[in-house]
């Protein structure tokens, strides 16, 4: 199920056209990995719309979609992926559900919490151990810090994920996946640390509709 994380419309997750950024002096993993947990940990609620584009290995359109997404620490989020690709996948931190609606189905299974499976989390989750799970480097234009990330395990859903922040700001995502896919979102209308509806994070299963439990 996760794999659509990556692959489908629901996602974690618009090319951005950003000033050439240049290497930061004396850059190493160990201010890398600071600096991004510095940018991400600062937020600890997000809403946004989003704008993603999923491209093949050739570089030739292969899904286009919009939606809106919440976000709160420690692990909790709802991603919701607009008509007429709709899907929405809410985590309570604890688990994770996915629902489709024209599949008339809801898929139901506990958290993976680590970073390199679950991308979402990087957004909300503790990113205290970023520089365990990853090889990062970072480059820092006069207001774009540009981060890539390269899972160390080997058993990860993506090869390669880029963060871009604008202001300090969240502002877009690459992810390039094994078979050379390559999915882009672009945050739109963020808004930092205001209060969010809690009862976002929790799912009420529609009547009617098959559940698989995982």
């Amino acid at each position: 199920m996760l794999k659509s994380l990556l692959r489908g419309p629901v996602l974690l997750l618009c090319a951005c056209v950003l000033a050439m950024p240049t290497m930061a002096a004396g850059t190493d993993q160990e201010s890398a990995a600071k600096r991004l947990n510095e940018l991400l940990s600062a937020a600890n609620t997000m809403s946004a719309t989003f704008s993603q584009m999923t491209l093949s290995s050739n570089g030739s359109s292969l899904q286009e979609t919009t939606g809106q997404v919440t976000l709160q620490r420690p692990g909790m989020f709802r991603w919701h992926t607009d008509a007429p690709l709709e899907q929405v996948l809410v985590s309570n931190g604890k688990k994770i559900w996915l629902y489709d609606p024209d599949l008339e189905q809801v898929t139901i299974q506990a958290l993976d919490q680590r970073l390199t499976h679950t991308p979402a989390l990087l957004l909300s989750g503790d990113v205290s151990t970023l520089s365990e799970n990853f090889s990062i480097s970072w480059q820092e234009g006069s207001t774009v810090d540009d981060f890539v990330l390269s899972p160390k395990a080997s058993d990860t859903m993506f090869e390669t994920l880029r963060l871009s922040f604008r202001d300090g700001v969240i502002n877009d995502m690459q992810l390039n996946d094994p078979i050379g896919q390559r999915t882009n979102i672009l945050f739109q209308g963020v808004k930092l640390n205001e209060p969010v509806d809690a009862g976002q994070f929790n799912f009420t299963i529609p009547e009617g509709v098959d559940v698989i439990s995982e």
